[in-house]
């Protein structure tokens, strides 16, 4: 994608800030629903299959909205696909608030996931092609604000929480970030961006390409390698003698450092490259987890934050590099594929969660022992995938060295 190049420097900057702010929110959502999630459970006597259905609906409507916003952005821009994602984030929010059951926030949780998807779908393109020579630098460092909307919204749930203060009060917070973007995008006009590839039907004939194929694969494995333990990190961690929302808040917190400065490291080692190390850490991460305890926890979550940090950004970045015909479309169902994939795991998660709770009852385990135990057991489950990643990341590191 190439941008024009009369576009100011105050421009760009400020759609970047929108973008990033946007991002927040979305990171936001996933930070305190994980905080809440039991608390919604023991309010309206809710399964954790149950729970993993109504998180599952914010992954679920991610890829909806990605599908959307990819297939439209040619044709309606970026400015009027991050004002739906405005309108979606504010109704969905108001809409939690007030939900009075399963339901209810089934549906509030779809619309919120919607407009993350749209956050993504607009954001996305829109910085590659005003930044056409640093793509995967700069996205990362765009990227840096999920991690970092996490930690905000970790500390403010856990804050919140000791306070005494109810789930409903930490949702309403999330509205705060959603009218300052709101406010930044009224009377602005996004700049006028020309690409290479702004035929839809062209992405669409590029999609059927071997390596775009492959990263779609391996992105659906990332997604859950990377959000399947910090969705569920309260029931898997609480037994641990960690707090569970500190070591959201310390995983995060390095994954936005280590974003910010992604360009060097990029060069470096090259995309694959990242994203095979970055698999090797994952697992190692997990694994630690299950044989550690106490303070310990934090040195595992350490390394699991090197390795998950630079996936999503990362393979973002390899679609843009190396499928570039798929354009802003490629883009977004990138993304989509990995959301789409977190949302059919999440109820599985969920039934994991209640399957090694039940184990270890009956294994005579009570308290915080049979919490731990069943940790443990959820943690193996989830150390697969990374596992898988490193096969894959290995394979496409050492084809495309090759190459080049």
């Amino acid at each position: 994608m190439n941008a024009v190049t009369d576009i100011s420097e105050q421009d760009a900057k400020r759609v970047f800030n929108i973008s990033c702010i946007a991002l927040i929110v979305t990171a936001m959502t996933f930070a305190i629903r994980a905080g809440i999630l039991g608390e919604l459970g023991e309010q309206y006597g809710l399964s954790g299959e149950e729970l993993g259905w109504i998180a599952s609906m914010a992954f679920l409507g991610f890829p909806f909205a990605m599908m959307f916003g990819g297939i439209l952005y040619n044709a309606i821009g970026a400015k009027l696909i991050v004002w739906l994602a405005f309108i979606g984030h504010a109704l969905g929010l108001i809409l939690t608030i007030v939900a009075d059951g399963f339901w209810g926030l089934m549906i509030s949780t779809f619309l919120v996931g919607f407009a993350n998807g749209l956050v993504e779908a607009g954001c996305n393109p829109i910085i590659a092609q005003l930044y056409p020579n640093n793509k995967t630098a700069m996205l990362n460092r765009f990227h840096v604000w999920f991690p970092g909307g996490i930690v905000i919204g970790s500390l403010v749930s856990a804050g919140m929480t000791k306070l005494g203060l109810g789930w409903e009060a930490q949702v309403a917070t999330m509205l705060v970030p959603t009218a300052i973007y709101g406010f930044l995008m009224f009377g602005f006009t996004f700049p006028k961006l020309e690409t290479e590839d702004d035929s839809t039907s062209g992405n669409l004939k590029a999609l059927i390409n071997p390596i775009y194929i492959f990263l779609a694969v391996c992105m659906t494995i990332t997604a859950v390698s990377e959000f399947g333990p910090g969705q569920w990190i309260n029931q898997i961690l609480e037994a641990s003698g960690a707090t569970p929302m500190l070591i959201l808040a310390l995983i995060t917190g390095i994954m936005a450092l280590g974003r910010f400065y992604a360009g060097p490291l990029v060069h470096k080692l090259s995309p694959p490259g990242v994203l095979f190390a970055s698999a090797i850490l994952a697992t190692l991460g997990l694994f630690l987890m299950t044989q550690l305890s106490g303070t310990a926890v934090y040195i595992a979550a350490v390394v699991f934050a090197l390795g998950i940090t630079y996936f999503w950004p990362t393979m973002i970045g390899c679609t843009t590099e190396y499928t570039p015909k798929t354009g802003a479309l490629g883009m977004s169902l990138m993304g989509g594929a990995g959301m789409f994939a977190m949302s059919a795991w999440n109820p599985i998660i969920g039934g994991w969660v209640d399957s090694a709770t039940s184990s270890a009852a009956a294994a005579g385990l009570e308290g915080t022992e049979a919490s731990l135990a069943a940790g443990n057991e959820v943690l193996n489950s989830l150390i697969m995938f990374p596992l898988v990643l490193i096969v894959l990341f290995g394979a496409f590191y050492f084809v495309m060295r090759k190459k080049a």
